[in-house]
């Protein structure tokens, strides 16, 4: 299995433990998993969630003070998305799911809002959470959203729709952005926090997907949904800056997650040139496939350096947006590309099921559109040149 390079970012000790029980969980527990989950197609694999959160891999980016392993730096969720994801994207995203939600939290929440919300994230048998922006209007250009909150007694009543919500239904703690000024656009969207058994919240049925199966996403509904206002994050009309902070941070653990399943898919694909002769020699003598490997180990490497500079510059508290969109756009096509070149080398056995790369090409697809798409991610790093 390749490993991680430390020449030029050393880990510290901590880290490399951390990206040790990582690869360890992800090859006793997830890739085993991979498949069946899959299969399943709308079903939750609770069990990984309780293992995960047994072995502390579910809350590592909790800030410690709340119970959490501290992990709070984006370098070190990057180490840990990567070895997760090398098992499975799908699962390893959902096992750090928690961090989605964690992060508008820590970004805009006061002392007792964390104390509330993220102590519980921390025990051996968490609740699942989820962050609530799409809408089937507004997906990259969140200042869009069309669903309101208005002030009502000690509270707000919360109206409107979310589309392809990760862990909808599923979860029981939501982090929800609503407009408190619909005619403001980014300086009108506020952080809301709420429980799964509010009055007023509904689900739609699983949607089903092309791949990341162990992800279960829902469309939710929000009919007078009365959130107090010590539920609401930060002042009125803040939220967008939040999530802003929440994008930068997630495109990049998004992009070392494709970074994990692209790894997955040279390491498979090399083990496999090894192994199978054609025209009587192993296939990785053949000229057409060595480039092609050669070309995987390539973007593999170039598509980690860039999600680790773009992690370290964010934990430098740099302004990192084309930066992190850079990472995220970089990994995210290598993740397609390199699924796409495994399954080349495995001809027909790639095509099959025998082989999990015909499922990693679905799932890597799904890398190019959420969080921004490809076309969006261009977009940030053309403004960011003028």
């Amino acid at each position: 299995m390749s490993e991680l390079p430390t020449d030029v970012y050393p880990l510290s000790e901590e880290q490399l433990g951390i990206a040790e029980l990582c690869r360890d969980f992800a090859r006793r527990e997830i890739r085993p998993r991979a498949r069946a989950v899959d299969e399943a197609d709308v079903e939750t694999p609770w069990d990984l969630w309780y293992k995960a959160a047994e072995a502390g891999i579910a809350s590592f980016m909790i800030p410690s003070e709340y119970g959490g392993g501290g992990c709070t730096d984006v370098f070190t969720q990057c180490l840990v998305q990567e070895e997760l994801c090398y098992g499975d994207l799908g699962i390893g995203n959902l096992l750090c799911s928690g961090g989605f939600f964690a992060d508008p939290i820590i970004e805009l929440g006061t002392d007792d809002q964390k104390k509330r919300w993220l102590t519980p994230l921390c025990g051996p048998r968490p609740p699942m959470t989820a962050l609530a922006t799409t809408e089937p209007d507004a997906g990259s250009d969140a200042a869009a959203i069309r669903t309101t909150a208005t002030r009502d007694g000690g509270g707000y009543l919360v109206n409107g729709s979310k589309a392809w919500i990760s862990n909808a239904g599923e979860a029981e703690l939501y982090a929800v952005f609503a407009k408190t000024n619909p005619d403001a656009r980014a300086r009108g969207v506020t952080a809301f926090l709420l429980e799964k058994a509010t009055p007023g919240l509904s689900f739609g049925p699983p949607m089903r997907k092309m791949g990341q199966r162990a992800i279960v996403c829902r469309e939710m509904f929000l009919s007078d949904v009365f959130v107090p206002e010590d539920q609401r994050l930060g002042e009125e009309g803040t939220g967008f800056v939040g999530l802003m902070r929440t994008f930068d941070i997630s495109r990049v653990v998004l992009g070392a997650a494709a970074v994990g399943l692209a790894r997955a898919a040279l390491d498979h694909a090399t083990a496999y040139a090894k192994q199978r002769v054609a025209f009587g020699a192993p296939i990785l003598q053949h000229q057409a496939v060595a480039f092609r490997l050669a070309d995987m180990a390539t973007r593999v490497e170039a598509a980690r350096l860039l999600v680790w500079r773009a992690a370290r510059r964010l934990d430098a508290g740099l302004p990192s947006t084309s930066l992190a969109a850079m990472a995220k756009l970089t990994a995210s096509e290598t993740a397609v590309w390199c699924a796409w070149a495994a399954m080349q080398t495995l001809g027909g056995w790639g095509y099959s099921r025998e082989h999990p790369v015909e499922q990693w090409l679905r799932d890597a697809k799904l890398e190019e559109i959420e969080e921004g798409t490809s076309d969006i991610m261009r977009l940030v790093i053309a403004r960011g040149l003028v």
